[in-house]
């Protein structure tokens, strides 16, 4: 049988073109929404009462959710990695590297699912890999322009500012309406633990391995996520 949008789509193809794309917007902003909200375990049918069409509806315009995520996030990616190559511009390696931290955590703060799609693995790995490969070479030069500038202390390594990153951002989930921008107290702490100097008292514990960085992110939706 000839489901009727078939038919409605023949009779009338550029009408329903636009209500189509009307549609896949509405199920963007709404998943959109609700991701940032409560995180990306949101079903597709919360999705569709926020958007107001059937669930029907959603599928027809996604196969699946890991397509919605696909199409959602790729925005939100291309955001962090537009902060880390302003962050490589700023002409002061040290503040290119607070308004990397600073700014990536705005974002976290306003955005439960893009945390959880950058550290963790529960949503797919190979989407998950496709963000960090992105963000990681990028990152990983905002660190060595701050070392190479005498103000990043020399024993820090790249697998510690996701590592940084998550323990702030834990912070904004359990601080949550009580204190929302605590999580700013603690990144003066981090910062201030970053900075070369005499002072500065050696670690004694080393730094993550990449694939101990992913097997701490794999983990870390089951530890902190799901409240």
């Amino acid at each position: 049988m000839v489901p009727v949008s078939a038919i409605t789509e023949a009779a009338d193809d550029r009408p329903l073109r636009k209500d189509a794309e009307r549609n896949r917007r509405r199920i963007l902003d709404a998943a959109g929404e609700l991701f940032a909200e409560q995180g990306l375990h949101v079903t597709l049918d919360a999705v569709a009462a926020r958007a107001g069409v059937g669930v029907g509806t959603v599928y027809r315009r996604f196969s699946d959710k890991g397509a919605l995520i696909d199409a959602l996030f790729e925005v939100r990616i291309e955001e962090v990695v537009a902060i880390a190559e302003a962050a490589l511009r700023h002409e002061d390696a040290w503040e290119g590297l607070v308004a990397f931290f600073e700014q990536a955590l705005e974002l976290h703060a306003h955005d439960r699912g893009l945390k959880e799609l950058l550290f963790t693995t529960a949503h797919g790995r190979e989407r998950v890999s496709r963000a960090r490969d992105r963000i990681k070479p990028l990152v990983t030069r905002v660190v060595e322009r701050a070392q190479a500038s005498g103000q990043l202390r020399a024993d820090v390594e790249v697998t510690d500012m996701p590592v940084l990153q998550l323990m702030l951002t834990s912070v904004m989930e359990y601080a949550g309406d009580t204190a929302p921008e605590v999580w700013r107290r603690g990144l003066a702490i981090v910062l201030d633990g970053l900075r070369a100097g005499p002072d500065v008292r050696a670690m004694t514990t080393p730094a993550l391995t990449d694939d101990e960085l992913e097997s701490t992110m794999a983990c870390s939706l089951h530890t902190h996520g799901r409240r």
